[in-house]
């Protein structure tokens, strides 16, 4: 059985483990704060899954991914990850991160400045434009007819497919963006992120329940994007 690892497990990290179990994956969750502070997740979620710390978390995964906060991303393990596609879900937010010059000039994206730690893994740019509420609710089988498109990107080509697997056994489509230079364009602000899998379509996301999203809608959003 293939093993979803996760390097944070938040209103994100949580979701997907919660996806994961549905598709009969293993999940082993990590945060920062230690296995013990995850129990009441672990016992939620049932024989599937089990805590650790990031570097067990990395280790034991199939595809690993990092849901952390941008600025936290030197924390994350190098070792365990060589070889390994990475999914980064992160999003830069300076008030949360603090400042950093590189991505406030835009001579690189978050998921760069992730590889860049990771010199050996394989990061793709996922899960970053969705809600939780609505990522949770929104999966459809494979041959459904609402069935939604979620952006990546990534510099590797098999890492992209490996990922895009990993969305697909979760319930989703994806729509490839290119290389990790171009995956601001699900960022915050952009209009791919949030707003297509809201009823509204609109920036009022969090207050309206989820919407299916499908690849032609995702594709023109991230089209639109302008920095």
């Amino acid at each position: 059985m293939a093993t979803l690892g996760l390097i944070g497990s938040g209103l994100i990290g949580g979701t997907l483990a919660r996806l994961a179990v549905n598709a009969g994956l293993d999940v082993v969750l990590s945060n920062s704060r230690g296995p013990q502070t995850l129990s009441g997740l672990v016992d939620e979620l049932g024989p599937q899954v089990r805590a650790a710390t990031p570097a067990q978390a990395a280790a034991a995964g199939d595809w690993v991914v990092v849901t952390i906060p941008v600025g936290a991303v030197g924390t994350v393990p190098q070792e365990p990850l060589a070889g390994k596609t990475v999914i980064d879900t992160g999003n830069y937010y300076a008030p949360r991160d603090g400042t950093i010059p590189e991505l406030e000039a835009h001579e690189l994206t978050d998921s760069e400045l992730l590889q860049r730690h990771l010199a050996e893994a394989h990061v793709v740019k996922a899960f970053n434009n969705i809600n939780y509420q609505h990522l949770r609710a929104l999966p459809r089988p494979v041959d459904a007819a609402d069935r939604t498109a979620l952006p990546i990107a990534g510099n590797d080509p098999g890492a992209k497919k490996h990922a895009a697997d990993l969305l697909s056994l979760l319930g989703y489509d994806a729509v490839d963006m290119g290389p990790l230079t171009e995956s601001w364009r699900s960022q915050l602000g952009t209009p791919a992120f949030c707003a297509p899998y809201a009823v509204t379509k609109d920036d009022n996301y969090r207050n309206q329940p989820a919407a299916p999203a499908s690849a032609a809608e995702v594709s023109a959003a991230l089209a639109s994007a302008r920095r």
